[in-house]
């Protein structure tokens, strides 16, 4: 399981820091009023995108912002060591709704 720090936390706002197990994969989800920016600390991640399908290699120093309502997964391209990212949600009330696949 992946192990996540909390940095800030408000009605509006989230800010983490996630850690992604070795090859590890989220299920694809949306969020109905916050907006992911997601930076590259350590690893490679792959963020895949619908509508369109895109997907984004976040790698230290790399952003990547998925709008709100778009669905989106989160994937540890590495399979032998972990990968961080910084995580910052807003603005809005978060939620986590898996998307139907």
């Amino acid at each position: 399981m992946k192990k996540e720090d909390i940095i800030i936390q408000t009605e509006g706002v989230k800010v983490r820091v996630i850690e992604l197990l070795p090859g590890e994969v989220a299920p694809f989800h949306y969020h109905t009023e916050i907006t992911d920016n997601m930076f590259g600390i350590s690893g490679e991640i792959i963020i895949r995108l619908e509508n369109p399908q895109e997907q984004v290699l976040l790698t230290p120093g790399v952003r990547c912002t998925v709008a709100t309502g778009r669905a989106h997964q989160v994937v540890n391209r590495l399979k032998t060591e972990p990968s961080t990212y910084l995580l910052v949600q807003g603005v809005g009330k978060y939620d986590f709704i898996k998307a139907q696949e």
